[in-house]
């Protein structure tokens, strides 16, 4: 699928089940089976995407206010067990079994065994699991710096692909709900000193909701410029008429959706082994 988006670092400082059904997204009739579904991952590169949320954990402490070394040595395998890919991928599919039609399945599959939709699905993998998210944000920076000076009509087609994949601007509520989720997750669980009053924290987070859509928006231009910079244009115009598709936009606000709400599900449960590890009980 097309390069979603990580915590980016500036969160220094769920899209829950309840968002699939806001968006109609439940109880899909003729919901295609299981195995269908698993080479569904595998084909869109759904699967890498979803491995790839694993990464964002080194981000967490942070969020708090504090450091991976903070929780001692515990830190890495508490976030591998927290982010395990067979759990992630199952949670994928149970909601997936519920909400992805036969149809649509068939449709995005269709596309992305295509020759063109390989070698999309390659890039976009190793563009998923790159771990030095600054390094390869920097060079989507500098080809975007590139395009602007030399008016390339290539960067319109990569910011019409941008809002293929998020035509509803569900990314900025998903951030900020994962946020509040693990927040408030994090000071339940005990991890932090002071009290987390929800209210508050949606008041500051609207504050800064314009802030954090620019950011995200240039952020997901340059992994987008960073992740196609071997695509040719004629292929970049071809993938964009492609995510243009009703079926395509049902698919992608659904495997939007389920990444989100996967992401503050496995961030809630960091919360309580974080707090595990603080008081000594971790095993």
């Amino acid at each position: 699928m097309a390069k979603t988006r990580r915590f980016p670092s500036f969160f220094c400082t769920g899209v829950a089940l309840i968002l699939l059904m806001t968006m109609g997204l439940t109880q899909s009739v003729g919901a295609a089976d299981r195995d269908r579904l698993k080479a569904f991952l595998t084909v869109t590169g759904f699967d890498v995407a979803l491995d790839s949320i694993a990464l964002s954990a080194a981000d967490a402490p942070q969020m708090l206010g504090m450091t991976a070394s903070d929780f001692g040595e515990s830190w890495t395998r508490i976030a591998e067990d927290v982010f395990d890919s067979a759990t992630m991928r199952d949670m994928a599919l149970d909601i997936l079994e519920q909400t992805l039609s036969d149809d649509d399945l068939a449709h995005a599959a269709a596309f992305y065994a295509s020759p063109l939709g390989m070698r999309l699905v390659e890039v976009e993998n190793a563009s998923h699991m790159v771990s030095d998210d600054d390094k390869k944000q920097a060079e989507g920076e500098d080809l975007v710096a590139a395009m602007v000076a030399s008016g390339d009509e290539r960067l319109d087609v990569l910011v019409q692909m941008n809002a293929a994949v998020d035509s509803g601007d569900v990314a900025v509520r998903a951030v900020q709900e994962i946020q509040v989720r693990f927040l408030l997750a994090a000071g339940t669980a005990g991890v932090l000193e002071q009290d987390v009053d929800e209210d508050t924290l949606r008041a500051l987070m609207k504050e800064t909701e314009g802030e954090l859509r620019l950011s995200m928006r240039r952020s997901a231009l340059a992994s987008a410029a960073s992740t196609y910079r071997d695509i040719t244009d004629e292929d970049l115009r071809a993938y964009l008429e492609a995510l243009k598709h009703p079926q395509m936009q049902r698919v992608y606000e659904l495997m939007n959706a389920v990444q989100w709400e996967i992401m503050g599900n496995r961030y809630e449960a960091l919360a309580v082994r974080m707090a595990q590890i603080a008081g000594g009980q971790d095993l």
